[in-house]
């Protein structure tokens, strides 16, 4: 019993090591703390036109030679034998043949009148045989048993195909992350339903959930669910996708955004890859610095997409600074009559056609990202980095200086020399006096500061629009 129990494990190690070089073989990036949760009850909703057009259940009567599957054990095919080498006649084991691919090479019957069914194992070119335990081959597959431990990998390739960089909706609260990097390890983790997330790799999951997709939210957590998707060798029958099951559907985990945006009243398709630009002052989220961050107007951007909300009639719009290749979140509406506000109204806040060019380094480019204004920008690209100033101080000589208003309690002052060239950035608390170059005066300096002072004024994007 010591020698097998010590077989298994050797057999167990040799396997993780080959998992590491094997595609279909995915985990996530990090870990999330936590603990196992009690899984919660689905309904069955089911995703008719994305599976119906893409994946097909094949019964084992209709396998065509060719088709791949992978060993994928579970705990009680571990101590069990399912495949036997058509060489030696003998049984081997399926820790042995865990991760390997299988290609179907249809089925015979042999000189005792057993019939089997045979594989090529892609991994070692030998050729395996799984016995029918005591029907014919068409009684065994009129009962749709198939051939156990194998997980169908003509679902994954598609789902590769079809998924792998879209962004869907999650449709239930539970899902996992990978506890282990070779093993089987995870932990249940709680996420929020109907958020938006995009699908990072696919890979292979269990003979009955065979399709492992790999999710990323917005803050880059990833999470994943082993989902079935056209049942092809499943071991469940329709009904047992029920209860703790039934999240395991595709269209119980994910909902494609793109069939969203077919199916909405609204025609978002016709927005995407636009060139737009913002009519007034705004604030967007920065997808790299994770904040709110100031954008001037007349900053120009590219549509990426509009996401709309399972709970109401805003969408989420991301878009592309054309400048800085940086993306941005907001939420909003295009009908103005739903809008409470109008900076809700995408119509008021953006409008099509590009926006103001400006000329910048590399450089530069890094730190406008990262939000952070540099000595010797200019004020456009003060602006970029840190969007249009609350107020502004005129100093002597020229001199003038750009205060923000920081989250924190802080005024960050920006001074700029005659030429309109940041000569010194700096922090105080916001009741303590500037200490640049600049004092206070009523007087502004350039055309941009005029129109920020406006904004400091009570202006605030409140009113008529600048086409």
């Amino acid at each position: 019993m010591k020698r097998t129990l010590l077989a298994t494990c050797l057999a167990f190690l040799l396997t993780t090591a080959y998992a590491q070089e094997n595609s279909y073989i995915v985990k996530t990036s990090g870990v999330l703390d936590g603990t196992r949760l009690e899984a919660a009850n689905q309904e069955e909703e089911t995703a008719i036109d994305f599976i119906s057009q893409n994946f097909k259940f094949q019964s084992l009567c209709d396998w065509q030679e060719g088709m791949k599957f992978m060993v994928i054990p579970d705990e009680y095919d571990m101590v069990v034998k399912t495949f036997t080498d058509a060489r030696t006649d003998k049984d081997v084991s399926n820790v042995k043949l865990r991760h390997k691919i299988m290609v179907y090479l249809g089925h015979e019957e042999d000189k005792d009148g057993h019939e089997r069914i045979n594989f090529r194992c892609q991994d070692d070119k030998r050729i395996y045989y799984y016995e029918i335990p005591s029907e014919t081959f068409d009684d065994y597959c009129f009962n749709n048993l198939g051939v156990p431990t194998l997980a169908y990998l003509g679902d994954v390739d598609i789902a590769r195909e079809k998924l792998v960089g879209k962004d869907v909706y999650t449709k239930t609260n539970l899902y996992r992350v990978d506890t282990e990097i070779d093993g089987d390890g995870y932990l249940d983790v709680l996420v929020d339903k109907d958020m938006v997330v995009k699908v990072k790799t696919v890979g292979v999951g269990t003979r009955d959930f065979p399709v492992k997709i790999i999710v990323e939210d917005q803050d880059g957590n990833e999470f994943y669910q082993n989902v079935a998707i056209s049942k092809t060798n499943c071991s469940l029958n329709d009904d047992d996708f029920v209860n703790e099951n039934a999240k395991y559907l595709f269209g119980n985990s994910f909902e494609l955004v793109e069939d969203v945006l077919n199916i909405n009243s609204v025609n978002y398709k016709q927005f995407l890859g636009k060139i737009i630009h913002t009519k007034f002052p705004t604030k967007l989220l920065n997808e790299f610095s994770k904040k709110m961050q100031s954008i001037p107007r007349l900053t120009e951007y590219q549509i990426e997409a509009m996401n709309p909300h399972k709970n109401d009639d805003k969408f989420t719009l991301k878009l592309k600074n054309t400048t800085l290749g940086t993306y941005f979140y907001i939420d909003m509406l295009l009908d103005e009559h739903l809008a409470q506000d109008q900076s809700e109204y995408f119509g008021y806040i953006f409008a099509l056609g590009p926006g103001k060019k400006i000329e910048t380094s590399e450089g530069s480019r890094a730190m406008m990202r990262a939000g952070h204004v540099g000595i010797g920008f200019t004020e456009d690209e003060t602006m970029m980095a840190a969007g249009e100033p609350d107020r502004v101080i005129n100093g002597e000589n020229g001199l003038y200086t750009w205060v923000y208003q920081r989250s924190n309690n802080k005024l960050l002052y920006v001074d700029f020399n005659g030429s309109g060239v940041v000569t010194k950035t700096y922090t105080r608390d916001n009741n303590a006096k500037p200490g640049g170059g600049a004092a206070a005066t009523s007087r502004h300096s350039s055309s941009a500061a005029r129109q920020a002072a406006r904004s400091s004024m009570g202006w605030g994007g409140k009113g008529t629009p600048i086409e």
